[in-house]
């Protein structure tokens, strides 16, 4: 599901994503080809994450989603998990002025229980510093999974129909949704995975259910601008049907 499109044909606005997701995989491969420790993977990950996010921003993409650590990642060695907390660490104390002074909003969703509490108040003056701002919003999940997203939802919910607040009845799809970590935000358009794995990893699982899918060859390290012009691109060819048929698509397109 990869596709080679030139980068420079711009992508006009009708067929621009609102919200785009990316898994980012392929950092210790990255370094192992290079001889190098997995962490300078990683270091060289948060250079690719400072293109792509300059690229949707210029592109007018609203939400960019980056899945940084998932729940899954603690499985790691000890010594890759602690870089890449302090790697973490380091990226929010340099980078958020820049994403303040670019009018970029970060939101970092996950279960925070897990990280020191020193790396849970660097999340939380981040947040606040760049909460008003404006031009693109960038989601950061960290210690984050799709089952955890949908059970906290869940969760928060049944205490809504223990409390009184809600009946039973008054569950719906879109009420679950609006207690998802980003259900405030719109579902993303695209989602892209580096690497060349083809799978999800328990990423969004509730949020893709109608998003389109682009899976890259290239590591995390090396997608760049013209790597996410290129996604983006290969997105403005798709046609989204929502379940519906190509007639039923054409016969709204002619409405409007």
């Amino acid at each position: 599901m990869t596709e080679s499109v030139s980068a420079e044909i711009p992508v006009s606005a009708g067929s621009r994503p609102r919200h785009v997701a990316i898994i980012m995989d392929g950092n210790n491969r990255w370094a192992k080809a290079r001889r190098l420790k997995g962490v300078a993977g990683h270091k060289a990950g948060v250079k690719a994450v400072r293109s792509v996010v300059e690229t949707c921003a210029r592109e007018g993409v609203e939400v960019l989603t980056l899945f940084a650590f998932s729940s899954e990642n603690w499985r790691r060695p000890e010594d890759e998990v602690s870089a890449l907390m302090r790697l973490f660490l380091f990226a929010l104390e340099r980078e958020v002025k820049k994403l303040h002074r670019n009018d970029i909003c970060l939101r970092i969703i996950g279960d925070r229980s897990a990280f020191s509490a020193n790396l849970q108040e660097h999340m939380g003056r981040a947040e606040e510093l760049t909460r008003d701002n404006t031009r693109m919003t960038l989601v950061i999940a960290a210690n984050y999974g799709g089952h955890w997203d949908i059970t906290q939802a869940t969760r928060k919910v049944a205490e809504k129909v223990r409390s009184g607040e809600l009946a039973p009845s008054d569950i719906t799809d879109d009420l679950i949704q609006q207690h998802l970590s980003i259900g405030d935000l719109p579902m993303p358009d695209l989602m892209i995975r580096t690497a060349g794995e083809q799978r999800i990893s328990n990423f969004m699982l509730w949020h893709l259910a109608y998003t389109e899918l682009y899976f890259s060859p290239v590591y995390w390290p090396d997608f760049r601008d013209q790597e996410m012009s290129q996604a983006l691109q290969a997105y403005a060819g798709r046609k989204r049907r929502f379940g519906q048929t190509d007639d039923q698509i054409a016969g709204v397109s002619s409405e409007q």
